[in-house]
C-alpha cells in the first residue's frame, strides 16, 4: 500500500507593525533617493516569514519633551491591540540646542521609554549623530551617552550612531557638500550603523547573508 508522503509545511508568517518617531532624518530629509536611513533598513528587513508594516511620524526639529509630549497619542492609533508592536524611537539634537538640560533630556526619554513598556512595546533607539561643529559635538556626545544609559538600563536596544561618526571622512564629507544635512551616503552610513547594531535580533529575524 502506497503511503502519500507530506510535502513541505508552510512556513508560518509573523505580523508585526512598527511605529517609527523621531525627527526630520526619519522621514529622509536630505536624500536624493527619498528612502532616508529607515527606509534602507526596512529594505533590508528579510520578509519571508514576516508580515511587516510600518508607520512614520516624523516632527522636524523636535525636542525630547515635544516628543514625549505627542507621541503615545499619534502612535496608539497606529498599533495593533491584538498583535505584535514594535517602537523605533530617533532621537535628534535638538535638546542641546535648545539648551535643555542633560538631566532633563535623560527624564524625558525614561518617561517614554517607561509609558513603551506599560503598553508591552519593544523599543529600538537610534541615538542623535554628529554634527561638523566641534563645540556642539561635545555636547552632542554627552546626550547620546546618556540616551545610552537610560535605554539599556531598560533593556531596550540602542544604537550610539555618535561615536562611530564623530570622525568619519564619509560622514563629514557628506555633511560638508549638503549644508550640514546628510544626504545619500549620510543616510546610508546611519542605515549601516541600524543594521549591525541589533536590528535583526530585535526583530527576531535572522540576518541576511552577503
Amino acid at each position: 500500500m502506497h503511503t502519500p508522503t507530506e510535502g513541505p509545511r508552510p512556513v508560518e508568517t509573523r505580523s508585526l507593525r512598527l511605529v517609527a518617531i523621531g525627527d526630520e532624518l526619519l522621514a529622509g530629509l536630505g536624500d536624493p533617493r527619498g528612502l532616508g536611513w529607515f527606509g534602507r533598513v526596512l529594505a533590508k528587513t528579510p520578509r519571508e516569514a514576516l508580515s511587516l508594516s510600518s508607520y512614520v511620524l516624523a516632527c522636524p526639529e523636535e525636542s525630547t519633551e515635544e516628543l514625549a509630549e505627542r507621541w503615545h497619542g499619534e502612535a496608539a492609533r497606529r498599533f495593533d491591540p491584538d498583535g505584535d508592536d514594535r517602537l523605533v524611537i530617533a532621537l535628534s539634537g535638538q535638546d542641546e540646542q535648545q539648551g535643555i538640560s542633560t538631566a532633563r533630556s535623560r527624564l524625558n526619554l525614561a518617561n517614554i521609554l517607561d509609558a513603551a513598556t506599560q503598553l508591552s512595546l519593544n523599543a529600538f533607539v537610534v541615538g542623535p549623530p554628529p554634527t561638523l561643529d566641534p563645540e556642539r559635538n561635545r555636547r552632542l556626545g554627552q546626550l547620546s551617552t546618556a540616551f545610552g544609559d537610560v535605554t539599556t538600563r531598560r533593556n531596550h536596544f540602542y544604537v550610539d550612531t555618535f561615536t562611530p561618526l564623530e570622525n568619519h571622512e564619509q560622514w563629514r564629507a557628506d555633511l560638508a557638500a549638503h549644508e550640514g544635512i546628510p544626504a545619500q551616503q549620510g543616510h546610508g552610513l546611519l542605515a549601516w550603523l541600524v543594521l549591525h547594531r541589533g536590528w535583526y535580533p530585535w526583530l527576531g529575524v535572522s540576518e541576511p547573508q552577503p
